[in-house]
């Protein structure tokens, strides 16, 4: 198996190899008039949808204040059931849920890198 590092660098050359076509792609949609013609119509339509979510939304300003409520507890209890489960995990016991229709579930990980 290839260590960290010898993976690590492939992904960031492969990436390399992607920017060029990516860019190619970009321009040729920027040289195209029917492309321009539609995203103009398409941040036309975004602006004029925005405008009716936000009358609609000032219509039910009491139950969107409830709804933000709930969205910030959900994270909350994200960060909780990860947290649990990863203590549980390092203590080498297994992680699983089992809800009310019997539906097992386990853990899924994911590890991303940053620039330190």
């Amino acid at each position: 198996m290839k260590n960290i590092d010898e993976i690590f660098n492939h992904i960031k050359e492969l990436k390399k190899q992607q920017r060029p076509i990516m860019e190619t792609y970009r321009e040729m949609l920027e040289d195209s008039d029917e492309y321009q013609e539609i995203t103009e119509k398409l941040k036309t339509f975004k602006i004029k949808k925005a405008q009716i979510e936000e009358n609609v939304k000032g219509k039910l300003r009491t139950e969107f204040d409830k709804l933000d409520g709930i969205k910030r507890d959900i994270e909350t209890h994200n960060i909780l059931l990860s947290d649990a489960a990863l203590t549980k995990l390092m203590k080498g016991e297994k992680v699983e849920i089992i809800d009310e229709y019997q539906n097992k579930y386990e853990p899924e990980f994911n590890v991303k890198f940053k620039k330190a």
